[in-house]
Protein backbone atom coordinates (compact mmCIF):
# COMPACT_ATOMS: atom_id res chain seq x y z
CA UNK A 1 0.00 0.00 0.00
CA UNK A 2 3.25 2.62 0.78
CA UNK A 3 2.66 3.75 -2.94
CA UNK A 4 4.02 7.17 -4.10
CA UNK A 5 5.75 9.80 -1.49
CA UNK A 6 3.77 10.88 1.57
CA UNK A 7 4.14 14.46 2.22
CA UNK A 8 5.24 15.25 5.23
CA UNK A 9 5.97 18.91 7.20
CA UNK A 10 8.28 19.12 10.01
CA UNK A 11 7.28 21.68 12.91
CA UNK A 12 9.97 22.91 15.44
CA UNK A 13 7.21 21.44 18.27
CA UNK A 14 4.41 19.33 19.49
CA UNK A 15 2.46 22.47 20.27
CA UNK A 16 3.20 24.12 16.91
CA UNK A 17 2.29 20.32 15.45
CA UNK A 18 -0.71 20.21 17.19
CA UNK A 19 -1.55 23.89 15.99
CA UNK A 20 -1.15 23.06 12.36
CA UNK A 21 -3.14 20.01 12.94
CA UNK A 22 -6.23 21.68 14.55
CA UNK A 23 -6.31 24.23 12.03
CA UNK A 24 -6.01 21.75 9.07
CA UNK A 25 -9.25 20.23 10.62
CA UNK A 26 -11.03 23.17 11.00
CA UNK A 27 -10.94 24.04 7.29
CA UNK A 28 -11.41 20.29 6.31
CA UNK A 29 -14.71 20.79 8.80
CA UNK A 30 -15.68 23.80 6.47
CA UNK A 31 -15.29 22.14 3.14
CA UNK A 32 -17.13 18.87 4.01
CA UNK A 33 -20.03 20.86 5.83
CA UNK A 34 -20.41 23.06 2.41
CA UNK A 35 -20.52 19.92 0.12
CA UNK A 36 -22.35 17.05 2.25
CA UNK A 37 -23.72 19.40 5.00
CA UNK A 38 -21.66 17.70 7.26
CA UNK A 39 -18.42 16.16 8.73
CA UNK A 40 -17.33 12.64 9.98
CA UNK A 41 -14.23 12.88 12.17
CA UNK A 42 -12.48 9.90 13.11
CA UNK A 43 -10.09 10.26 16.48
CA UNK A 44 -6.77 8.05 17.09
CA UNK A 45 -6.17 7.51 21.34
CA UNK A 46 -2.89 8.42 22.99
CA UNK A 47 -1.46 11.20 24.33
CA UNK A 48 -0.42 13.11 20.60
CA UNK A 49 -3.82 14.31 19.59
CA UNK A 50 -5.14 15.45 22.95
CA UNK A 51 -3.42 18.91 22.65
CA UNK A 52 -4.81 19.39 19.20
CA UNK A 53 -8.22 18.98 20.31
CA UNK A 54 -7.85 21.21 23.02
CA UNK A 55 -7.25 24.07 20.41
CA UNK A 56 -9.63 22.77 17.75
CA UNK A 57 -12.26 23.46 20.56
CA UNK A 58 -11.49 27.00 20.44
CA UNK A 59 -11.46 27.03 16.88
CA UNK A 60 -14.68 28.27 14.82
CA UNK A 61 -16.12 24.83 13.97
CA UNK A 62 -19.69 24.17 13.37
CA UNK A 63 -20.13 21.38 15.67
CA UNK A 64 -23.64 20.55 15.71
CA UNK A 65 -22.97 19.24 12.56
CA UNK A 66 -20.01 17.50 13.31
CA UNK A 67 -20.04 13.61 13.80
CA UNK A 68 -16.89 12.60 15.93
CA UNK A 69 -15.96 8.39 15.31
CA UNK A 70 -13.19 6.26 17.47
CA UNK A 71 -10.35 4.94 15.68
CA UNK A 72 -9.71 2.69 18.25
CA UNK A 73 -9.74 1.75 21.88
CA UNK A 74 -9.13 0.05 25.10
CA UNK A 75 -10.84 -2.45 26.54
CA UNK A 76 -11.50 -1.36 29.77
CA UNK A 77 -14.39 -0.09 31.97
CA UNK A 78 -16.28 3.45 31.38
CA UNK A 79 -14.42 6.55 32.67
CA UNK A 80 -11.03 4.57 32.53
CA UNK A 81 -8.17 6.18 32.47
CA UNK A 82 -7.29 3.61 30.05
CA UNK A 83 -10.10 4.34 27.69
CA UNK A 84 -9.51 6.90 24.55
CA UNK A 85 -13.39 8.24 25.15
CA UNK A 86 -12.10 9.37 28.86
CA UNK A 87 -9.42 11.71 27.56
CA UNK A 88 -11.90 12.87 24.06
CA UNK A 89 -14.31 14.01 26.37
CA UNK A 90 -12.15 15.64 28.87
CA UNK A 91 -9.82 17.51 25.47
CA UNK A 92 -12.70 18.22 23.13
CA UNK A 93 -16.64 17.19 24.68
CA UNK A 94 -16.66 19.13 27.25
CA UNK A 95 -15.59 22.20 25.99
CA UNK A 96 -18.01 22.59 22.62
CA UNK A 97 -21.41 22.41 21.77
CA UNK A 98 -21.15 18.80 20.56
CA UNK A 99 -24.94 16.87 20.94
CA UNK A 100 -24.25 13.76 22.90
CA UNK A 101 -25.51 11.53 19.72
CA UNK A 102 -22.97 13.13 17.53
CA UNK A 103 -19.54 11.34 19.71
CA UNK A 104 -20.10 7.58 18.51
CA UNK A 105 -18.22 5.77 21.06
CA UNK A 106 -16.71 2.26 20.39
CA UNK A 107 -18.91 0.14 23.16
CA UNK A 108 -15.90 -1.81 24.42
CA UNK A 109 -17.57 -2.15 28.08
CA UNK A 110 -19.94 -4.58 26.78
CA UNK A 111 -19.57 -8.42 27.70
CA UNK A 112 -19.94 -9.16 23.42
CA UNK A 113 -16.96 -7.86 22.46
CA UNK A 114 -17.95 -9.32 18.60
CA UNK A 115 -21.11 -8.16 18.45
CA UNK A 116 -20.02 -4.48 20.00
CA UNK A 117 -17.49 -4.59 16.98
CA UNK A 118 -20.21 -5.61 14.79
CA UNK A 119 -22.85 -3.12 15.90
CA UNK A 120 -19.99 0.17 15.36
CA UNK A 121 -19.54 -0.82 11.90
CA UNK A 122 -23.37 -0.53 11.45
CA UNK A 123 -23.44 2.75 13.45
CA UNK A 124 -21.00 4.14 10.97
CA UNK A 125 -23.07 3.03 8.36
CA UNK A 126 -25.50 5.10 9.35
CA UNK A 127 -23.97 8.41 9.56
CA UNK A 128 -21.05 7.69 7.17
CA UNK A 129 -22.82 5.85 4.51
CA UNK A 130 -22.59 2.33 3.31
CA UNK A 131 -19.58 1.37 3.20
CA UNK A 132 -18.72 4.19 5.08
CA UNK A 133 -16.62 7.12 4.64
CA UNK A 134 -15.41 9.29 7.15
CA UNK A 135 -14.36 12.51 6.07
CA UNK A 136 -10.98 13.19 7.95
CA UNK A 137 -8.86 9.93 9.66
CA UNK A 138 -6.64 10.94 12.43
CA UNK A 139 -3.66 8.86 12.89
CA UNK A 140 -1.15 8.40 15.13
CA UNK A 141 1.98 6.12 14.58
CA UNK A 142 3.73 3.98 17.66
CA UNK A 143 7.34 3.63 18.15
CA UNK A 144 6.86 0.01 16.99
CA UNK A 145 5.26 1.66 13.58
CA UNK A 146 1.69 0.53 14.52
CA UNK A 147 -1.43 2.58 14.04
CA UNK A 148 -5.11 2.65 15.25
CA UNK A 149 -4.54 -0.66 17.35
CA UNK A 150 -3.52 -2.43 14.31
CA UNK A 151 -0.26 -4.20 15.73
CA UNK A 152 2.33 -6.17 13.43
CA UNK A 153 1.37 -9.89 13.55
CA UNK A 154 -2.24 -9.71 14.79
CA UNK A 155 -4.82 -11.09 12.59
CA UNK A 156 -6.97 -7.85 13.16
CA UNK A 157 -4.46 -6.25 10.89
CA UNK A 158 -5.08 -8.72 7.56
CA UNK A 159 -8.59 -8.08 8.60
CA UNK A 160 -10.87 -7.44 4.96
CA UNK A 161 -14.38 -8.26 5.53
CA UNK A 162 -15.31 -5.98 8.31
CA UNK A 163 -14.65 -2.12 9.44
CA UNK A 164 -14.04 -3.02 13.04
CA UNK A 165 -12.08 -5.60 14.60
CA UNK A 166 -11.26 -6.43 17.88
CA UNK A 167 -7.13 -6.86 17.99
CA UNK A 168 -4.87 -9.32 20.90
CA UNK A 169 -4.09 -7.56 24.07
CA UNK A 170 -1.45 -4.55 23.26
CA UNK A 171 0.41 -3.41 26.66
CA UNK A 172 -1.57 -5.60 28.36
CA UNK A 173 -4.95 -4.40 27.41
CA UNK A 174 -6.87 -5.94 24.70
CA UNK A 175 -8.12 -2.96 21.41
CA UNK A 176 -10.90 -2.69 19.56
CA UNK A 177 -9.97 -0.49 16.35
CA UNK A 178 -11.12 0.31 12.98
CA UNK A 179 -9.86 -1.97 10.17
CA UNK A 180 -8.03 -1.05 7.55
CA UNK A 181 -10.29 -1.12 4.60
CA UNK A 182 -11.91 1.66 6.75
CA UNK A 183 -9.29 3.59 7.52
CA UNK A 184 -8.09 3.41 3.56
CA UNK A 185 -11.59 4.54 2.61
CA UNK A 186 -11.44 7.80 4.17
CA UNK A 187 -10.97 10.97 2.11
CA UNK A 188 -8.38 12.36 3.49
CA UNK A 189 -5.74 11.16 6.51
CA UNK A 190 -3.81 13.20 8.85
CA UNK A 191 -1.26 11.78 10.90
CA UNK A 192 0.01 13.73 13.93
CA UNK A 193 3.42 12.45 14.96
CA UNK A 194 5.68 13.46 17.77
CA UNK A 195 8.31 12.57 20.02
CA UNK A 196 11.82 11.52 19.81
CA UNK A 197 10.55 7.85 20.14
CA UNK A 198 9.17 7.80 17.03
CA UNK A 199 12.04 8.91 14.98
CA UNK A 200 13.04 5.52 13.82
CA UNK A 201 8.98 4.09 13.05
CA UNK A 202 8.71 7.59 11.29
CA UNK A 203 12.00 7.19 9.29
CA UNK A 204 10.31 3.58 8.55
CA UNK A 205 7.44 4.72 6.99
CA UNK A 206 8.66 7.48 5.10
CA UNK A 207 10.43 4.98 3.06
CA UNK A 208 7.56 2.77 3.01
CA UNK A 209 9.11 -0.28 5.05
CA UNK A 210 6.18 -2.80 4.62
CA UNK A 211 7.40 -4.46 8.11
CA UNK A 212 5.39 -1.78 9.89
CA UNK A 213 1.65 -1.37 9.72
CA UNK A 214 1.66 1.91 9.15
CA UNK A 215 2.78 1.35 6.28
CA UNK A 216 -0.20 -0.11 4.87
CA UNK A 217 -2.22 3.28 5.32
CA UNK A 218 -2.72 4.81 1.80
CA UNK A 219 -0.45 8.27 0.93
CA UNK A 220 -3.09 9.79 -1.36
CA UNK A 221 -4.46 12.80 0.11
CA UNK A 222 -2.64 12.31 3.40
CA UNK A 223 -0.25 14.10 5.09
CA UNK A 224 1.76 13.97 8.48
CA UNK A 225 2.79 16.40 10.47
CA UNK A 226 6.07 16.03 12.99
CA UNK A 227 7.86 17.85 15.40
CA UNK A 228 11.84 17.97 14.70
CA UNK A 229 12.24 15.22 17.61
CA UNK A 230 10.12 12.81 15.51
CA UNK A 231 11.29 14.13 12.67
CA UNK A 232 15.31 13.32 13.74
CA UNK A 233 15.76 10.62 11.26
CA UNK A 234 14.57 12.10 7.91
CA UNK A 235 17.57 13.40 6.40
CA UNK A 236 18.77 9.37 6.63
CA UNK A 237 16.56 8.84 3.92
CA UNK A 238 18.02 7.86 0.22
Amino acid sequence: MAEGELKIEVHPDADAASLRAAAWIARAVGGAIRHRGRFVLGLSGGRTPMQMLRILADAPVEWRKVHVAQVDERVAPLGSPDRNLTHLHDALVRRVALPTTRIHAMEVEDADLEGAAARYGQSLERVAGSPPILDVVQLGLGADGHTASLVAGDPALDVEDADVALSGPYHGLQRMTLTLPALNRARRILWLVTGADKADALAGLARGDAALPASRIRRESALLLADRAAAARLELQP
